[in-house]
């Protein structure tokens, strides 16, 4: 047995190492990170004994699902937060009342548990993960999807119904209560922390940012954000709600500060290794014991639990407008028992409520439910429809407003993107594709879901502010409606427009755009080239040649927006060239009653 000292490098050793090598190759099975991270903990844990004694850990690792509430809270307005209200206390009080009554039935038609500790086990399986919905989540960018922002809401809820469940389990306890504070105490104290957090939130950590910001110590800054969260969860904790509540509530204090930004990326690093921690400490603590004891039954429990919480799930998220594809999505992410569930259940033991054989059952089915989690979002694909063409997202322009605003984000727009980012550069993005969204942010872009021909959008996604506006969208009639309503509203806007090809070019130059650039036109170019020194040319010759191209390219564009589409179509049908200054063009004969087409003097080839 390893002595403190040793265990205190051994086991984040193997901790780090379990993940660095089940994560990336559950990642490829497309299984994603949580599920590789659960299976690390049950080999390190349970099946090889390395680690024992996983509550210390554990304790710790829940501090991951602290620093993600506060990333969350710092993204949502209290505004915002006001707009979601209906979801969370509507949708969300449903979902916990009417499933903990459910399976409250379920458990007592058993015969295996009294009345009390069926309510208790019925709550508490009611109640989902945080960590490891939102985690799913923020893998595949649905976080600002409609049905991510209902998830959200729901398992915002039941965060807060920790509290009356927890004074639940007070009240019907045979003992541990006698000299506590009664409920209503309990429930006064825990508003009055959340008022007092509200305060603090608003006149006090935003003034103190601002005095740490000016000492330029970065260490400092992280310090503070750090201090921020862990205080403001240690008071909810002791305040009877959970430390994740208390953290969410500092984010959303500190969402109009102009410091979030820095906060964020600040926290970031710790939110996830802490919150792989927990995944893994949830696989650590699995004791295998109980589940081989009660095999059968846990066999026939989880299957009930995720198929009973996914049916009501469902017909809420119907019965309150979300589409089948939307419910279908939010049923098969939250049927799982939640990591409050640990809480409850052994404050239940600790009152008498509940045996510790239960609770470990219970604990157990909970475990396995979180592990069958990722296999059921992706059951939930297979089991979506084409109802509808197009996914939508919710509109929310929080935090734009650049010198650049960027309308579509396919492949052209993301190249450009790229090199006025890197130049540091501020750019505002809209698109109206929800899985570009979610590409783009797996790969840290920040973009706006928004229709560009939309005026209210336009304004939202702050085209006043602009200083050149990026018409990057792909097919030519959108492009077309967005330049011309642009064009009706903002006159002066710099437009630098995407074209489809070259009739599409000269239709914007009528338009009055700055500038405007075929979608092929410099990748062809460039293509030619290079084949052209794969041919022997040296890359001077074909640099000069290309660039003869470009120039005579440009001439015949300005001839045609002046004389016709038909003007200059000459001056591309040269001989290999030595470039040269261009000369003055001059008409040729043509048949009667025509105008000759304006060429070159020397590019009229061999005359007949």
């Amino acid at each position: 047995m390893a002595t403190a000292a040793e265990a205190l490098f051994t086991e984040p050793l193997l901790l780090l190492g379990g993940a660095v090598i089940a994560a990336p190759i559950f990642r490829k099975l497309g299984l994603g990170t949580v599920l590789g991270y659960l299976a690390a903990g049950v080999v390190i844990g349970p099946v090889l004994n390395l680690i024992g004694g996983t509550g210390d850990i554990l304790a710790v690792a829940e501090l991951g699902v602290v620093l993600l509430l506060f990333i969350i809270g710092l993204e949502l307005k209290p505004s915002r937060l006001w707009h979601m209200r209906r979801d969370i206390f509507g949708l969300g009080t449903a979902q916990v009342v009417l499933t903990g009554l459910l399976l409250t039935s379920v458990a007592f038609a058993t015969g295996l548990l009294d009345w009390r500790a069926a309510l208790v086990a019925g709550f508490g399986l009611a109640l989902s993960s945080t960590a490891f919905a939102l985690q799913l989540l923020n893998d595949n960018g649905d976080m600002n999807s409609r049905y991510g922002q209902r998830s959200f809401s729901i398992l915002l809820f039941q965060d807060i119904a920790i509290v009356p469940l927890l004074a639940m389990v007070s009240i019907i306890g045979t003992q541990g209560s006698g000299g506590g504070s009664s409920p209503i105490v309990e429930i006064a104290i825990a508003v009055g922390a959340v008022v007092a957090m509200i305060l603090a939130g608003r006149y006090l950590l935003t003034p103190m940012f601002q005095i740490i910001a000016r000492t330029g110590a970065r260490e400092v800054m992280i310090a503070a954000a750090l201090f921020v969260v862990l205080g403001s969860a240690y008071l909810m904790q002791i305040s009877g709600l959970s430390m994740a509540m208390g953290a969410f509530l500092a984010g959303v204090m500190l969402a109009e500060s102009s410091y979030r930004h820095e906060l964020e990326a600040d926290i970031e690093p710790f939110r996830g290794i802490l919150l792989a921690l927990f995944f893994m400490a949830v696989g650590l603590s699995m004791d295998l014991q109980v589940i081989v004891d009660n095999v059968w039954l846990i066999v026939a429990a989880v299957p009930l639990l995720l198929g009973l919480k996914a049916l009501v799930l469902y017909g809420l998220c119907r019965f309150s407008g979300s589409d089948h594809n939307d419910a279908i999505r939010i049923a098969l992410l939250l049927p799982q028992g939640g990591e409050f569930g640990f809480v409850l259940f052994t404050t239940a033991t600790t009152a008498g409520v509940a045996s510790v054989a239960t609770s470990s059952l219970l604990i157990s089915i909970v475990t396995l439910s979180m592990a069958l989690t990722p296999f059921a979002t992706m059951l939930s694909r297979r089991l979506m429809t084409n109802e509808s063409d197009k996914e939508e997202l919710e509109e929310d322009f929080d935090g734009a407003g650049s010198d650049v605003l960027m309308i579509g984000f396919s492949r052209f727009g993301q190249i450009a993107a790229q090199i006025l980012l890197a130049s540091g550069r501020d750019v505002t993005i809209i698109d109206d594709s929800a899985d570009r969204i979610r590409q783009a942010a797996a790969f840290g872009f920040r973009i706006y879901f928004g229709d560009g021909m939309r005026l209210d959008v336009l304004r939202a996604a702050g085209i006043e502010k602009a200083k050149i506006v990026a018409v990057c969208t792909h097919k030519k009639e959108i492009t077309d409606r967005i330049v011309d309503l642009i064009r009706a509203e903002y006159p002066d806007v710099r437009l630098f427009v995407r074209s489809y090809d070259r009739v599409h070019s000269l239709s914007l130059r009528s338009r009055d755009v700055e500038y405007e650039l075929r979608e092929t036109f410099e990748s062809g170019l460039l293509f030619g080239r290079k084949a052209l020194e794969g041919l022997g040319a040296s890359e001077e010759t074909s640099y000069e040649i290309g660039e003869d191209i470009r120039r005579r390219d440009e001439q015949r564009l300005r001839l045609q927006a002046q004389e016709g589409i038909l003007a200059g179509r000459d001056l591309m049908h040269n001989r290999p060239v030595k470039p040269e200054p261009l000369i003055k063009p001059k008409r040729i004969h043509a048949p009667e009653g025509e105008d000759g087409p304006l060429v070159h003097e020397d590019e009229l080839g061999p005359r007949g």
